[in-house]
């Protein structure tokens, strides 16, 4: 993601960034392990990171590991990093796996 436009007032990567990225890429690793259950969703419910340095320029890169993939629930770890390696952030994101049904 580039952090560029995703900087909060001061220059520095926004750490609302960092959460829809380590969202993103956790939902859509729960999404195809509910799938792979019996066509069930996946729905956030919860997440939470931590910011370890500030990255004002460049691209950062996140990474999804799953920490365990249950039948109602799963969870992941995701670290996004700088262009050196460096860990910028970690985010623990909690999943709610449910029976699909039509929105109404």
């Amino acid at each position: 993601m580039p952090v560029e436009t995703n900087t909060q007032p001061y220059g520095l990567l926004h750490g609302g960034a960092s959460c829809v990225l380590a969202e993103t890429l956790g939902s859509v690793g729960a999404a195809m392990h509910a799938a792979r259950l019996d066509g069930s969703i996946a729905v956030g419910i919860e997440i939470n990171a931590s910011h370890h340095k500030g990255v004002s320029s460049g691209i950062v890169t996140g990474v999804a590991t799953p920490l365990r993939l249950g039948k109602a629930m799963a969870w992941y770890e995701i670290v996004i990093t700088d262009e050196e390696g460096e860990r910028v952030c970690t985010a623990r994101l909690t999943c709610a796996i449910r029976r699909a049904v039509p929105f109404q």
